[in-house]
């Protein structure tokens, strides 16, 4: 899911309605404070906060030190790496997409 105009995908309401039965990692390119990142496994919020491409940190793990590395500068492939998403093409981030639809009114800051 991709919104190119807003912070809705790294919502906790709305990732964790996402990654039922799989894995999201929710990112916001905030014009302000830079990339932020959530990710969220089987319904429930893993991480949020995160500084995408930020890294790598204390406490890291080597793969996540060797992905800030290779994808410095990239938010995107950084996001789709830490879940393990291998895009074939940038249709799915640059689009055209196959299909809007607008989120029902709801509070999606809550899980």
């Amino acid at each position: 899911m991709t919104q190119p105009w807003g912070y809705a995908p790294q919502m906790p309401g709305v990732l964790t309605r996402l990654s039922v039965g799989t894995v999201c990692y929710g990112l916001y390119a905030n014009p302000k404070s830079g990339n932020q990142g959530s990710i969220a496994r089987d319904g429930s919020i893993e991480g949020s906060d995160l500084h995408t491409c930020g890294g790598p940190y204390e406490g890291n793990t080597p793969e996540e030190v060797l992905a800030s590395y290779l994808y410095q500068y990239n938010p995107v492939a950084f996001s789709c790496s830490f879940v393990g998403l291998r895009l074939t093409d940038a249709r799915a981030v640059i689009g055209p997409p196959d299909l809007w639809v607008q989120l029902p009114q709801r509070d999606y800051w809550r899980q």
